[in-house]
């Protein structure tokens, strides 16, 4: 859907998340993200935050099935 351009991996492996795409996804210094991949459709970055949201709205609707 968005293509903010092309980053340089450093010799530490790190890169820069381009600044449209921080400020599009709200991401700020200190946050924590998390990196997933697959081997076919590459790499993904999720701030640790949403995902963690999204985790938490299974657990509960996961528990909430259980308890009916």
């Amino acid at each position: 859907k968005h293509i903010f351009g092309t980053v340089k991996v450093g010799e530490r492996g790190q890169i820069v998340i381009p600044k449209d795409a921080r400020n599009l996804f709200n991401i700020n210094p200190g946050d924590l993200v998390l990196v997933v991949g697959d081997e076919k459709r590459g790499i993904g970055i999720v701030k640790a935050d949403n995902f963690k949201k999204l985790a938490m709205q299974i657990l509960d609707s996961i528990n909430s099935n259980e308890n009916d």
